[in-house]
């Protein structure tokens, strides 16, 4: 089996449409996907009209946290979407998606980049707002070579120049929110040091001892000594260990299937989730 646990749809900041990334996970050969977008499960509905036979799709999203002033991105799985709190939460930090990238626009004007809001604005569509539909209105205007050149201290990294900070949730009440939901949690790149700041050893071990399930290893942003690490802290912490491209269509140069998940895992994360079930294509 192959299986990809991180994507992300125009539902949040990515470039297929939910239709097209299901039918695309389909044709690089996946047999798993999950749906991942940021703090959003608008694109779920979509994705399982379309889903074709032969994939299974995995609902879920990617949780906006920050831990001692560090952002840090938490994948929920199978949770269950109308569980009240957890859903205020995931609005919450929606509703500050649009102050936020307006308020880095005008950091960026007064940087002297001739950014707009109305063209983050298109860029972004019907999507929930964040960096990478600045940084794709950045390679439009020439300031930077690609989206990733985009991310780092000079414009949109988490110590930019241009960076704003927004409403994020604490990450030992995402686990404590997504586990009452009936989900399961894993710690997305923890170690994408080109990102900007990273929470430490101890506090990966702290949100071990709080209930995360495991934590994302194999990831385009970690090189070979830092899997190796990542896998040496997961049997430390008793952590599963995944594998995604966090795909993002165009935006981005990862593709589907870039990197996967162990099927055993896969197996343990769908055990213990009570929340929400894999759902098998039907040819949609």
């Amino acid at each position: 089996m192959r299986i990809d646990l991180h994507t992300h749809s125009t539902a949040s900041d990515g470039t297929d449409t939910p239709a097209e990334l299901v039918r695309n996970a389909a044709a690089a050969g996946l047999d798993v996907v999950a749906l991942t977008d940021h703090d959003t499960v608008g694109g779920h509905a979509e994705a399982r009209a379309a889903l074709p036979e032969g994939l299974t799709l995995v609902t879920g999203a990617e949780l906006s946290c920050r831990l001692d002033g560090v952002s840090l991105h938490m994948l929920a799985y199978l949770f269950d979407p109308d569980e009240p709190e957890l859903a205020r939460e995931r609005e919450l930090v929606r509703d500050d998606r649009v102050p936020r990238a307006r308020a880095m626009v005008g950091k960026l004007r007064e940087l002297g980049v001739p950014v707009t809001w109305e063209q983050v604005a298109r860029i972004a569509g019907d999507g929930a707002v964040g960096r990478p539909h600045i940084a794709t209105a950045l390679v439009e205007l020439g300031v930077v070579g690609s989206v990733s050149d985009a991310f780092t201290s000079e414009w949109l990294a988490n110590d930019g120049r241009a960076y704003v900070e927004k409403h994020e949730l604490d990450p030992f009440d995402a686990i404590r929110l997504v586990k009452a939901a009936g989900g399961v949690t894993v710690f997305a790149h923890p170690l994408a040091v080109k990102r900007g700041s990273c929470v430490p050893q101890s506090a990966i071990a702290e949100l071990a001892a709080a209930g995360l399930d495991g934590i994302e290893v194999d990831h385009m942003d970690h090189d070979d000594a830092t899997r190796a690490r990542l896998r040496g802290l997961a049997a430390d912490f008793g952590l599963l260990t995944t594998g995604s491209s966090d795909y993002h269509g165009s935006r981005k140069t990862c593709r589907l299937g870039d990197y996967t998940t162990d099927p055993e895992v896969y197996g343990e994360i769908v055990r213990r989730s009570t929340g929400a079930f894999p759902v098998p294509g039907a040819g949609g």
